[in-house]
């Protein structure tokens, strides 16, 4: 695998790519994140564009009005999938609220897969070595759900984000049992998640600019809602040692701070413009770092000052969507836009590059770390792949996931060296036993 290092350094701005569209005005609570290809390697045509012209067909009259209700057509013509991923994209519609009849469904997924059908994709590469893991699924209740972002609790439960379905779901691996708790106010888009000790767990409202609490015992909630109109999409939270949640605001272009004692939510803005912080990870010192998906930047977050400070990475065209960290406090971030997978040691600066086994269309996404093991999904193979990454030996190691993953978005460690993960486009959270590799986690 091809290595690269360098250092980061101070570069110009590269050019910014849209990552998905919404009609102004249009409801919140139907906000449609479809996964569309967008390419990185061009430059992003500006200016107004003629709107798209649908296909003649049967389906046609439905797609335009409940797609086109909610966002630009051009999320469905630049989008490109099979049959298969068009009926779980069509059930995230429905179950977000779109106006198809289900006695339409079936044409609309036909029309759907006939004129837009897959886009070719890398395979995935699989590499054998020593290591042996058992990978299990579960589907989740609520069809068209998207589970997004995969929590493991102090009681053992694996907690998910059902962001279509407006619900925070509980899985008892013992029992294999699942709960879902619906969310007081509608169409919030649950996205991030995170246990605190007393087994509460908290979440960003992505849709509905708010960070909430649920307290499992009683189903209630308690909303704190975001002090700047302009933050209006929280992503990514964590809890610091010093007991403060900390988290990006990717749309709004910022990072914030909540206080659970007093209920305080500050914010700051990002310093690099339309930067969309993305991920996020505390060190050992109680210090955020995040990755800004917008711009090809790693930063650190003052935890008391809230000043960041910004690593700039050695490609322009770099895209760092999702961040580990390990023991030593580096920092691993997944470069989805290149297909690498990248080091920063933010105290020297020195940045190192491995190209992941899947190519620069891969598209690396999800990510942690277990030890001084870095484990990640490549989201744009076929099939997806969780991929290990030894960062001593410099070696991957790659298992095809069974049901094709569906794009894994986010990935937790558990204290035991395990990994849940969350597989958004198949509708289902999956387990990875880790039988015989390095048994530490860094979960904190």
């Amino acid at each position: 695998m091809r290595k690269i290092s360098c250092d980061a350094v101070q570069g110009s701005q590269k050019p910014q790519v849209a990552l998905y569209q919404r009609k102004p005005g249009a409801a919140t609570g139907r906000l449609l994140l479809l996964v569309v290809a967008v390419s990185v390697c061009g430059a992003v045509p500006g200016g107004a564009q003629t709107p798209p012209q649908l296909p003649d067909g049967a389906g046609k009259e439905t797609v335009q009005k409940a797609c086109g209700s909610c966002h630009a057509l051009t999320t469905v013509t630049n989008a490109g999938h099979n049959r298969q991923e068009w009926t779980s994209v069509l059930n995230m519609m429905v179950t977000a609220g779109a106006p198809v009849p289900k006695d339409q469904i079936a044409v609309v997924t036909d029309y759907l897969a006939k004129n837009f059908p897959e886009r070719p994709a890398p395979d995935a590469v699989v590499i054998p070595g020593s290591v042996e893991v058992s990978i299990k699924e579960w589907q989740v209740p609520t069809a068209g759900s998207r589970p997004h972002d995969p929590a493991f609790a102090p009681d053992g439960s694996v907690w998910y984000t059902g962001q279509m379905a407006n619900v925070l779901g509980r899985f008892d691996p013992k029992t294999q049992e699942f709960k879902e708790y619906s969310l007081k106010t509608p169409g919030s888009g649950p996205h991030g998640l995170v246990p605190d000790k007393d087994g509460n767990i908290w979440f960003t409202a992505n849709f509905k600019a708010y960070i909430g609490k649920l307290d499992p015992k009683t189903g209630n909630v308690t909303e704190y809602p975001m002090p700047d109109p302009q933050a209006k999409d929280p992503h990514t939270l964590l809890f610091a040692p010093n007991g403060n949640i900390y988290f990006t605001v990717q749309g709004g272009n910022m990072l914030g701070r909540l206080n659970p004692k007093t209920g305080e939510v500050k914010v700051v803005n990002s310093p690099t413009a339309r930067s969309n912080p993305y991920g996020m990870v505390v060190s050992s010192k109680g210090v955020p770092f995040f990755v800004e998906f917008g711009s090809n930047k790693v930063a650190s977050l003052d935890p008391d000052t809230l000043a960041i400070h910004e690593y700039v990475l050695p490609h322009v065209d770099s895209h760092p969507r999702r961040v580990a960290i390990t023991p030593d406090d580096v920092i691993w971030y997944s470069d989805y836009s290149r297909g690498y997978l990248g080091r920063l040691d933010p105290a020297t600066g020195k940045v190192m590059e491995w190209a992941s086994p899947g190519g620069p269309r891969s598209r690396p996404y999800g990510i942690t770390a277990i030890g001084d093991v870095i484990w990640y999904s490549e989201s744009n193979t076929k099939p997806n792949t969780v991929v290990r990454f030894d960062s001593k030996t410099e070696k991957f190691q790659t298992w095809i996931i069974p049901s094709g993953g569906g794009v894994v978005r986010n990935m937790v460690a558990t204290p035991d060296g395990n990994l849940w993960l969350a597989c958004s486009g198949v509708n289902g959270i999956a387990f990875v036993e880790v039988k015989n590799s390095v048994k530490t986690s860094s979960v904190k």
